[in-house]
C-alpha cells in the first residue's frame, strides 16, 4: 500500500465524538476507524480517492466509476495507475457522462453497463451520508445529457463491492434535505400529493424543472429524465429519524419508479477532513446479522 496508515481504537477519538449513541454503534458494529496525517480538506479528498484505487481496485477489475468531484479525482489516480502498470487489466463502467468523459481522458478502458456484468467494485460521491447506517443518497445534482439515477443506482448496487468517497460535512448523524424521487410523467401530481401528503409538516415536495424556476410545479419546463419520468425533490426541512425507513415509504407509492437512496452492504465510506482520513465499513455488521 503506497499510503502509510496509523490504526486507532474501533471507537471513534473524543476529537470526532459526537454522542455516546453513535459512539456504541460504532463499536458494536466494530468498524475500522483508520486515520492519515493532517492535511488541507481538498488534499484530504484526494487522499480519499486515492485511498480508495490503492485498497480496493485489483488487477483484471470490472469498476463501476461514479460522479462527483470526487469520483473524478479517483478515475484520474486510476488512469495514472493502469499506465504505471501498477494495475493492470481493468474495465470501467461509468455511471454518468462525467465519469465516462474522464475514464476516456485517463485512458480506462470502458464498457457500457448492462444486466449480464459482474461488476467487481464500484466507487462513488454520495451526496449526503447517514453515519448510522451508511446509507446514502445520489442524484442531488443538476442531471447532464444522458445522465440517469437510475443507471447509476444499478450500477452501484450490481457491484460486489461498494465504496463511497465523501468529505466530512457529507456524513452526518442525521440527514435532512432532499431525496430525488423519479415518478411517472403520467398523473404525476397525484403521485406527488400522495408524498406531500405522507410527509405532511417534515417535507416539500417540488417537481424538478429542465431550466428556470424550481417549484412545486417545476416551472414552464419540467424536467424529463431519458426514461421518461419527472424527478420530484422532497426536501426534508428537519433530520429524519430514518433514511431507509424513509426510502421503503417511498417505494410503496403508486407512481413512484426509483429513488436516490442507496443502502446496502457491503459497503465502506472514505471520509475526508482536515485532520485525515476516515474509513467506515459495515462488513462486520453484515456479517453479524447473517449468524
Amino acid at each position: 500500500m503506497a499510503m502509510a496508515l496509523a490504526w486507532v481504537s474501533p471507537i471513534l477519538s473524543s476529537s470526532t465524538l459526537q454522542s455516546r449513541k453513535q459512539a456504541h454503534f460504532r463499536s458494536s458494529r466494530k468498524s475500522i476507524q483508520r486515520f492519515v496525517t493532517r492535511s488541507s480538506l481538498s488534499d484530504g479528498l484526494f487522499l480519499a480517492a486515492k485511498h480508495a484505487v490503492d485498497s480496493y481496485v485489483k488487477s483484471g477489475m470490472v469498476v463501476g466509476l461514479g460522479s462527483g468531484h470526487a469520483s473524478a479525482l479517483a478515475i484520474q489516480y486510476l488512469g495514472q495507475q493502469l499506465r504505471a502498470g501498477t494495475i493492470k487489466d481493468v474495465t470501467g463502467i461509468p455511471t454518468c457522462v462525467g465519469s465516462a468523459s474522464e475514464a476516456a481522458k485517463a485512458g480506462i478502458p470502458l464498457e457500457q453497463y448492462g444486466d449480464s456484468y459482474k461488476i467487481d467494485l464500484a466507487f462513488d460521491e454520495a451526496d449526503i451520508m447517514e453515519e448510522e447506517t451508511l446509507a446514502a443518497i445520489v442524484g442531488r445534482r443538476k442531471l447532464q445529457g444522458d445522465d440517469s439515477i437510475i443507471k447509476e443506482k444499478a450500477i452501484l448496487e450490481a457491484a460486489d463491492q461498494l465504496v463511497f468517497i465523501i468529505k466530512e460535512k457529507q456524513f452526518k448523524g442525521s440527514v435532512e434535505g432532499s431525496i430525488p424521487v423519479l415518478i411517472k410523467s403520467v398523473n404525476w401530481l397525484e403521485t406527488a400529493e400522495e408524498i406531500d401528503d405522507l410527509f405532511l409538516g417534515d417535507a416539500e415536495v417540488w417537481r424538478r424543472p429542465a431550466i428556470g424556476y424550481a417549484g412545486p410545479l417545476g416551472g414552464d419546463f419540467p424536467l424529463v429524465t431519458k426514461e421518461g419520468h419527472n424527478i420530484l425533490d422532497v426536501i426534508f426541512t428537519s433530520p429524519m429519524e430514518s433514511l431507509v425507513e424513509v426510502a421503503k415509504t417511498l417505494e410503496q407509492i403508486d407512481g413512484v419508479v426509483e429513488h436516490g437512496v442507496i443502502f446496502r452492504k457491503p459497503c465502506t465510506a472514505i471520509i475526508a477532513s482536515e485532520n485525515g482520513l476516515q474509513i467506515v465499513d459495515n462488513i462486520i455488521q453484515m456479517e453479524s446479522s447473517n449468524l
